[in-house]
């Protein structure tokens, strides 16, 4: 097996290096941010440090779900020689660890090899009552079916837990019978990329005649961003300081098959404003409605904002900045607590290319694939 170190400003950067020297077929064992350069400590440049390897001997197909997903790719089930000894390493290490606290503390709730992954669970932010269940099943399951609970076993029965209490859940984007589609949520979560990116999608796959109306008055950016993008995109943007001007705007785009409504992104926690714009947004017909939320924000923030927008009628989430965290707990807190689906995630700044059509499998990949890291 081939090992390297790579170095670069951004991952993309970093897999088209990897790709170049190693191959389709490298494997990504770790990565990280770093800082380099700068003055007295000064003026560092954030990098990404990634450890990838080339096996000449490979026995499956790598996985390239998290590849897209601008994460850690995860590994398949059946790891071979050098790598699998590596994870087992790494298990046997969680379990030293926790091994020690449970001497010091209160008993661990489920046995050990259980115990690593509910912890990681934990640590990705996964709400502990959504959790503990989580893990709870595939433990009765395994020992109705007297499963041998070895590491790999768990954590794939893990995954097929989560993907199995997701099933309910819609993870559509925006249907072709649409018409007006607002986007709501705070400052700073990307709702205007966002827009521009679902705008982009729609244009160039379905073929679609699509408008922009922006309500995000209170931020001049904001306005010029989006006038921007429709400028590229060779799609008329209409601005609204009013509910008046919002039908004037309406009645004039009312021949375009899709008109995308960027909201005023304003301070979730001013009660005020978030009752004026449900006030508003009520009063209009034949509209869906998304919420755009950035996994960045502490899942308490993202409880407290799903919260605050509660009263209106929601069709589904959307989630930015996948690739800026690394913890992804709130994919299953706000939608199982919720029961509300995601139609889109967003993983970087490129319009169109980054966004996605979340999955299932997509979901508890992020959650519990990071474990087949070394």
């Amino acid at each position: 097996m081939k090992v390297k170190k790579y170095v670069a400003p951004t991952m993309p950067e970093a897999m088209k290096q990897i790709r170049k020297e190693l191959g389709a077929d490298a494997v990504i064992l770790s990565s990280k941010e770093i800082q380099e350069g700068g003055f007295l400590g000064l003026f560092k440049k954030s990098k990404i440090e990634v450890v990838a390897a080339l096996d000449h001997n490979p026995i499956v197909s790598k996985s390239r779900t998290s590849e897209k997903l601008g994460v850690r790719p995860t590994r398949p089930s059946k790891l071979k020689n050098s790598v699998e000894t590596e994870l087992i390493l790494e298990m046997k290490n969680m379990r030293r660890m926790l091994e020690n606290q449970s001497s010091q503390q209160n008993p661990s709730l489920f046995p050990l090899e259980y115990q690593v992954v509910y912890q990681h669970l934990l640590d990705q932010e996964v709400k502990e009552d959504l959790a503990t269940p989580i893990v709870m099943n595939v433990v009765e399951r395994h020992r109705e079916n007297k499963v041998l609970p070895d590491s790999l076993t768990i954590i794939n029965d893990v995954k097929k837990e989560i993907e199995s209490q997701l099933d309910g859940l819609s993870f559509k984007g925006i249907s072709e019978n649409a018409k007006i589609v607002h986007f709501v949520g705070p400052t700073g979560v990307g709702k205007t990329t966002t827009i521009a990116k679902v705008a982009a999608k729609s244009i160039l796959q379905d073929k679609r005649k699509v408008a922009f109306i922006t309500m995000d008055t209170y931020r001049i950016a904001a306005i010029d961003q989006l006038k921007t993008y429709a400028k590229i995109l060779n799609t008329p943007v209409e601005v609204a300081y009013s509910v008046e001007d919002y039908k004037n705007a309406m009645e004039k785009l009312k021949n375009y098959d899709l008109i995308l409504v960027d909201t005023a992104g304003r301070n979730y926690r001013d009660e005020q404003y978030v009752k004026e714009l449900s006030a508003n947004l009520k009063q209009q017909e034949n509209v869906i409605h998304y919420l755009v939320l950035s996994l960045t924000s502490k899942p308490k923030d993202i409880s407290d904002i799903y919260y605050n927008f509660r009263h209106i009628n929601m069709e589904g989430l959307i989630f930015t900045k996948i690739d800026e965290t690394r913890q992804y707990g709130s994919l299953l807190n706000i939608p199982l607590g919720e029961n509300i689906g995601i139609a889109y995630l967003t993983n970087g700044q490129e319009v169109p290319d980054n966004i996605l059509n979340p999955t299932k499998e997509i979901i508890s990949d992020l959650l519990v694939g990071d474990l087949f890291d070394s």
